[in-house]
């Protein structure tokens, strides 16, 4: 068979369902390829390459699998770049499969000819060049064990246009050790007993619930251990759905946006437990000042991570979906009541001063994002997945969202990526038809990768896109109002009429003015399965409470 043919057999035999790209001309013959695959496989054709790997990003998230891109080369090739970076940063396992030039070209600046392999080196697990067909096999095999192994990531593939063509005698491969990648470590029992003892002695202790978790698939793992030891837990953005939001010992976000409580803690507890987190500034703030009455105990994957940015006392390696059993099965049953409970008054304060002002706003005053968030989760009775874009439209969706169910957020965190909303949710939904997607986005991201309103178009993908609306940029605007004397430089934005854009593709829309409007709108947007625009006026000054400026002590909260 051809290596174009080839390539689609190793992508069978690695259980590939979907794939996600745009065609050129370097990439024809495995195009041409996938024509006698359609029945076998999904192929979603996005509008823009960077697009395919969002969307690609969105299903490996809530299908917990590698999402694969298949692109031409050059442009095409490099407009990839934005997801995979977005996928290094939030540890989400992608292949990407990029077209080039024959090999007996490269190296003359021929037509779309791109060093893709030098590019992306930096910001993938591992990135090949494929220039002979006879390579495939033992290419594709190893691409997929090192982007779902470990700390799962993108690699990419770049595939010359002669490897595509030759022909080769295909045989499968399966790969499941590599000699100098070391993806699990064996579980260290000294430093387990010595986690185990830490939290036995501790009077404060404090968990912070990170991605790693939902990629381990290990909530039920956390459980056990928080419930057996009564260890209050807060999470980061990308952990949130470890967690149901009424969990007993969920306490709530972390963070420059999180909730007051959680972070004023994390500088009183006496053992601070990370579990699959990696101490991000926007979780840290000031270093020098964060956590420096706790012993520290990190529980990783990524041997990278441990004292990066926070000096570890106790340090055990591993998934946590062993790491965590090995510790809870040390560890004494206990209680925490006072301490638990000392994170009450916390609570009320900012459900007094913020939330309730911004679930509750007085009649007649702008229609705050909070509540628009809230109604659409209470909608879908707390089910549904929640995507979103990033800037306010994020902070306030993660804030005010609520989550009975796992794999339930999907959005870009160590990157901060506008434009991720609209394609990572039509891929969550191709990766889990079966539940609600609720996407919440700004009108500045919402531009950046509208072409996609496309894609659900012709795969009639009923995403429930949430435009809230209010005339800047908003996160910008913030900054600037807050720490730039109101200079608000590059952050007005003239819109055109979304609700004209979204039926251009033959998407319903609803455009709310008025709080009265609200309610009807959403029951309307969510009681089928098409896609659908809701696009709400909010209020264009509104600001997300609480605040940590960037930089400053996690205990230097504002709250207006």
């Amino acid at each position: 068979m051809t290596g174009s043919q080839a390539l689609m057999e190793a992508l069978m035999n690695e259980g590939v369902d979907t794939i996600f790209g745009y065609p050129g001309g370097s990439i024809i013959p495995v195009f041409d390829a996938l024509y006698d695959y359609m029945d076998k496989v999904r192929y979603i054709l996005t509008r823009h390459e960077q697009g395919a790997t969002h969307a690609a990003q969105g299903y490996a998230r809530v299908k917990g699998k590698p999402g694969v891109c298949i692109v031409t080369s050059g442009p095409g090739a490099t407009n990839t770049i934005t997801g995979i970076g977005d996928a290094i940063m939030d540890s989400t396992p992608l292949v990407v499969i990029t077209g080039q030039v024959s090999d007996t070209m490269l190296g003359t600046d021929a037509f779309q000819e791109i060093d893709m392999v030098g590019i992306t080196q930096p910001i993938t697990k591992w990135s090949y060049q494929i220039r002979h067909a006879s390579e495939i096999a033992w290419a594709v095999a190893r691409a997929f064990y090192i982007a779902k192994s470990g700390r799962p990531g993108p690699v990419v593939l770049d595939f010359t246009k002669n490897a595509q063509l030759e022909q080769v005698e295909f045989k499968p491969e399966v790969c499941d050790f590599i000699r100098s990648y070391i993806p699990h470590h064996h579980l260290d029992t000294e430093a387990v007993a010595a986690a185990a003892e830490l939290i036995n002695s501790a009077k404060k202790p404090f968990a912070l619930v990170g991605h790693g978790v939902t990629i381990g698939e290990a909530e039920s793992e956390l459980k056990a251990f928080l419930e057996k030891a009564d260890i209050p837990a807060a999470w980061t953005m990308l952990g949130e759905s470890a967690m149901e939001t009424d969990y007993p010992l969920n306490m709530g976000m972390l963070g420059m946006h999180g909730n007051i409580g959680p972070n004023i803690k994390t500088n009183e507890c006496d053992v601070l437990i990370a579990i699959g987190m990696r101490f991000d500034d926007r979780i840290t703030g000031d270093l020098k000042s964060y956590a420096k009455q706790a012993k520290v105990i990190h529980f990783d994957i990524d041997v990278a991570e441990i004292d990066k940015n926070v000096k570890t006392t106790v340090a055990v390696l591993g998934n946590v979906k062993e790491t965590l059993p090995a510790v809870t099965a040390l560890l004494n049953k206990n209680e925490h009541k006072d301490w638990i409970y000392s994170f009450q008054p916390y609570k009320e304060k900012e459900f007094n001063l913020v939330i309730n002002k911004q679930l509750n706003p007085d009649a007649g005053s702008p229609i705050t994002m909070s509540e628009v968030v809230r109604k659409v989760s209470d909608a879908t009775r707390s089910e549904a997945i929640l995507v979103t874009d990033v800037g306010q439209n994020q902070m306030e969706a993660v804030r005010y969202f609520r989550f009975k169910k796992k794999r339930s957020v999907v959005t870009s965190g160590g990157a901060g990526t506008m434009g991720f909303g609209i394609p990572a949710a039509l891929g969550a939904k191709v990766g889990a038809p079966e539940r609600t997607v609720c996407l919440f986005c700004g009108d500045g991201g919402f531009q950046m990768t509208m072409q996609e309103l496309g894609t659900i178009m012709q795969e009639q993908l009923g995403v429930k896109i949430i435009l809230m609306n209010n005339n800047y940029l908003g996160m910008v605007r913030q900054w600037q109002e807050l720490f730039w004397h109101e200079r608000y430089s590059s952050t007005p934005l003239s819109n055109p009429d979304f609700c004209a854009i979204a039926a251009a593709y033959g998407i319903s829309t609803s455009h709310v003015t008025e709080r009265a409007e609200l309610d009807a709108a959403i029951a309307d947007m969510i009681k089928d399965d098409k896609p659908y625009l809701l696009v709400v006026e909010c209020d264009e000054k509104g600001l997300v409470y609480p605040m940590i400026p960037a930089g400053s002590k996690v205990t230097n909260i504002l709250i207006s």
